[in-house]
């Protein structure tokens, strides 16, 4: 029998306990999951009428998928800026000279302290009272996504820097390499793959975050969707299962295209230069 450190194996009366609690927690799911259809079917939101919209082509090309096209969009913008902002601000915060540290420190903890909404919000409507200009929806939208999502991605990248031993940057340097060059060629390769995960997390998060554009009447997919069609067709919660079925295949795409470079560009880092097999020994040399 295998052994833990983490754990004792558990004996035969622990295995069947809990396989008796693992049944018991499945019947009150399904429970749940019957009391839950149940009302809804007393409502009337499991009828074929309020599921047909979704199969005629028109409500998917005059509605949901133009959403769709608009928080793709939005957070495909979103998600390079944030990118860009967080490898400048974090490595602002990692800046020997004060005079660029404490004003990439201020601005990363600032934005990361407001509200999302917030930000979409005051983005237009500052914009207009300041300034006198209208600003678009979709402007507004991957200015607030932007600057929020960049400031929690320059943690990121700070973190993930910081977590590479202290050895690898000491070399860097004892062979002369640059602070530019010890963070560009050596330190910031290794930690993409480690910060690859708190990453990905961070793009569902500035996707998800699209659905907020709602307050200032940005044509995404929650919008066109969720609000536009049950308003049309009273089907409130056949939207509601179709729209969050369409994020979760999004999302779900996301994280397998990230766990492919994280596989990808962990095999290039362990790919070992070829060498010669051959004796570089001269013919008819007496060893």
């Amino acid at each position: 029998m295998s052994t833990s450190i983490l754990y004792d194996i558990p004996g035969p009366r622990t295995r069947l306990r809990n396989n008796v609690y693992a049944l018991l927690g499945a019947i009150g799911l399904i429970v749940i999951a019957y009391f839950v259809y149940s009302k809804f079917d007393q409502a009337g939101q499991w009828s074929a009428k309020l599921w047909t919209p979704f199969i005629d082509p028109q409500v998917w090309t005059g509605q949901i998928l133009p959403g769709l096209a608009g928080t793709l969009s939005a957070a495909l913008v979103a998600a390079i800026l944030s990118l860009l902002f967080g490898v400048v601000f974090g490595l602002g915060r990692l800046s020997e000279h004060r005079w660029l540290r404490l004003p990439s420190a201020t601005i990363v903890e600032f934005f990361r302290s407001i509200p999302v909404l917030m930000m979409i919000f005051f983005a237009q409507a500052g914009a207009f009272d300041l300034f006198g200009y209208t600003m678009s929806a979709f402007t507004a939208v991957v200015i607030g996504l932007t600057l929020y999502n960049g400031s929690v991605l320059a943690e990121v990248f700070r973190a993930g820097i910081t977590s590479i031993p202290r050895g690898q940057a000491e070399a860097a340097y004892a062979i002369g390499l640059r602070k530019s060059g010890v963070i560009r060629l050596i330190l910031l390769p290794q930690a993409v793959t480690a910060m690859m995960p708190a990453i990905v997390s961070q793009m569902v998060v500035v996707l998800k975050d699209t659905a907020l554009g709602y307050i200032i009447a940005y044509e995404e997919l929650l919008n066109t969707g969720f609000r536009q069609l049950p308003a049309t067709f009273a089907n409130i919660v056949p939207a509601a299962i179709v729209i969050a079925a369409i994020y979760i295949l999004i999302n779900l795409g996301l994280g397998q295209v990230a766990h492919w470079l994280e596989r990808r560009s962990r095999r290039s880092r362990l790919k070992a230069p070829r060498t010669s097999t051959r004796s570089t020994i001269p013919q008819g040399t007496v060893t």
